[in-house]
């Protein structure tokens, strides 16, 4: 079994760089007591830029001050009164984030007028880097000779087969709360939102340049299989045509999750867009947060609220279950917290929660390796697992990206979830209407059951046990909606690059052999052209008798990036052998791209 690493990352093996041999390890465990909207006005605000606000002192602790959601500038002014500074606050769900030195801080504004809970969210002090956050580094890159192929987890979940129907859109923004994302890489760059990206490091929102940049290898994985390009190098992700947004919520040199970051992040999150979070992590310090401690009650109830703020916005958030092999419906003891200083060993109960995974809302990701099995790893629990993906085991790891330009293993539920904020993110794109319930409703009813196995531990039924909650997600599945896929043989593609140069017309073509008869009245055409104003081109498919089928022509004015549709097309006039072709015209100067890819499905 692997066991639970010490920080809140849910990644339980060694990375594997460019196809070395994987090991299987158990990460370090950080030094004992090392730091580690709209238009209207934000709802994240204050001194949120990064920054100085204040001066930092030896012994400064973070605290969550709650009040009721709005104005909160008189617990604000209490907080200054009592010996605090106001570090961010979040007046839309009533969350202030303060530092202190005074040991009597919690104590004194527990007893302040309006104030609902006060809680410590660390158990050792807040680092000087939090007043003067360093950016960090920009990796050196390595081209790769590496080529895509059919990696096995993407099978598993049919992502291969959902890529004939759709590899997403670029409209779907997918939130990365991780350790960061390397934007440079080859299979990121093509796909990578810098406008919605940032760190939300020790709290508030860092919007310089490269803030979001990886502090260690999790969040460029997570990122690489949610959405790396399809553009024939490395790796594919799950969702190949949406975009990602960084937001780092782990700390430089300690990696650890903490709840002011994490409350930043899904703020961020409902502000900015995001119709999918991916979070692959715990609130740190504590593995389970117990609502009969005023600390870890505070936590609860400030991480909650902006969830629930996220999903008001649209934001569906997806989380990893963890890797202790933990019964989560049946909860005894922690032995592993606080991990930012010394763990101790505690009774706990099941009204202690893993959060964010187990808070309402959250969709919750246990680990399944190669086949239909459990990872041996993965937490579980009746009623708690939501549904099961990839994660890898052994010598199966998931193969992702890795900062550098590189590729690599890992095991973990991190890589679990990913695969299902994917396939959430591919649902979204075939249709924008769907809120945050409709995305967790079709997620379980797509999913393919999956029984328990000959194992005690596993408890329900087939449609819903506590290994895989609905059953493995299915991609295919939620983006036809359960209908028949397309027929074996009946699928095409060009994956080739054409370059559109300004004021030029080009043309990709598609061979299309063995079969018979007429094209079909709903032929589905994939697009997916590169290019930087999409207002400049007129889209159109050339049948092999050289009739000319009108796809899209884009209004001048539409200043979009590129163009990753499917079209439906009346070809029923047509024979379906013979060479069809994209045509796109560039109509005007100054913006170029190419066609990245395209498709048929007959």
């Amino acid at each position: 079994m692997l066991p639970h690493i010490s920080a809140g990352l849910r990644r339980s093996a060694a990375v594997a760089a460019l196809g070395a041999a994987v090991a299987l390890a158990v990460p370090a465990a950080p030094a004992a007591a090392t730091p580690r909207t709209p238009a209207a006005a934000p709802a994240t605000t204050a001194a949120n830029a990064a920054g100085p606000a204040g001066t930092w002192a030896a012994g400064t602790r973070a605290y969550l001050v709650i009040t009721a959601p709005g104005d909160t500038s008189a617990v604000r002014a209490a907080v200054t009164g009592n010996g605090g500074t106001v570090f961010a606050h979040h007046d839309a769900i009533g969350v202030v984030v303060a530092h202190s030195t005074s040991t009597a801080f919690a104590a004194r504004m527990r007893g302040v007028a309006g104030v609902q809970h006060v809680g410590a969210t660390r158990t050792s002090d807040v680092p000087a880097d939090a007043y003067a956050p360093a950016l960090p580094t920009a990796p050196a890159q390595s081209p790769t000779t590496l080529t895509e192929s059919n990696r096995w987890d993407m099978t598993q979940i049919k992502a291969d087969q959902a890529w004939a129907v759709t590899t997403g859109s670029a409209a779907v923004k997918v939130g990365v709360l991780d350790t960061g994302v390397d934007d440079l890489h080859q299979d990121i760059a093509p796909n990578f939102n810098a406008a919605d990206s940032v760190s939300c490091a020790y709290g508030r929102p860092d919007t310089r340049p490269g803030a979001w940049r990886d502090v260690d290898t999790h969040g460029t994985h997570v990122a690489g299989t949610i959405a790396a390009a399809k553009n024939g190098k490395g790796v594919v992700g799950v969702a190949p045509g949406v975009r990602i947004s960084s937001v780092r919520i782990a700390e430089p040199g300690t990696a650890l999750f903490y709840a002011e970051n994490t409350i930043c992040g899904f703020m961020w999150a409902g502000d900015h867009g995001f119709k999918v979070t991916n979070n692959s992590y715990y609130t740190d310090p504590w593995m389970f947060n117990c609502p009969d401690d005023p600390d870890q009650a505070a936590i609860i109830e400030g991480v909650r609220r902006a969830q629930a703020y996220a999903e008001g916005k649209g934001s569906l958030q997806v989380a990893a279950a963890g890797n202790s092999s933990y019964d989560l419906a049946n909860k005894t003891t922690d032995t592993s917290s606080p991990n930012d200083s010394t763990p101790v060993s505690r009774r706990i109960t099941n009204a202690c929660v893993d959060i964010p995974t187990e808070l309402p809302g959250v969709v919750t990701v246990s680990a399944m390796g190669r086949g239909n099995v459990k990872a041996s790893y993965s937490n579980f629990g009746r009623d708690v697992i939501d549904i099961a993906a990839p994660g890898g085991d052994g010598s199966s790891g998931i193969y992702s990206t890795l900062p550098g330009g590189t590729y690599g293993n890992m095991n973990g539920t991190s890589m679990a979830s990913p695969h299902v904020a994917g396939v959430a993110a591919l649902m979204a794109s075939a249709d924008p209407s769907l809120t945050p319930a409709d995305l967790r409703a079709r997620l379980a009813s797509q999913a393919t059951d999956t029984a328990c196995p000959a194992d005690s531990r596993c408890t329900g039924t087939t449609a819903n046990n506590g290994f895989f909650g609905e059953g493995q997600t299915d991609a295919l599945k939620a983006v036809t909606g359960g209908t028949t896929p397309p027929a074996p043989g009946r699928y095409f593609e060009n994956p080739a690059d054409v370059a559109v140069a300004d004021n030029a017309t080009v043309e990709s073509p598609i061979t299309v052999t063995g079969l018979d008869g007429s094209a079909p009245a709903a032929l589905k055409v994939g697009v997916d052209i590169k290019h930087t104003y999409r207002g400049d081109l007129v889209v159109s498919l050339v049948a092999p008798d050289g009739t000319v089928y009108p796809l899209e022509d884009f209004a001048n004015g539409d200043s979009g990036d590129d163009v990753v549709k499917t079209y439906t097309v009346d070809a029923s006039a047509e024979t379906a052998a013979g060479t069809w072709k994209l045509r796109v015209r560039d109509v005007a100067t100054r913006d170029t791209g190419r066609i990245d890819a395209w498709n048929l499905t007959f």
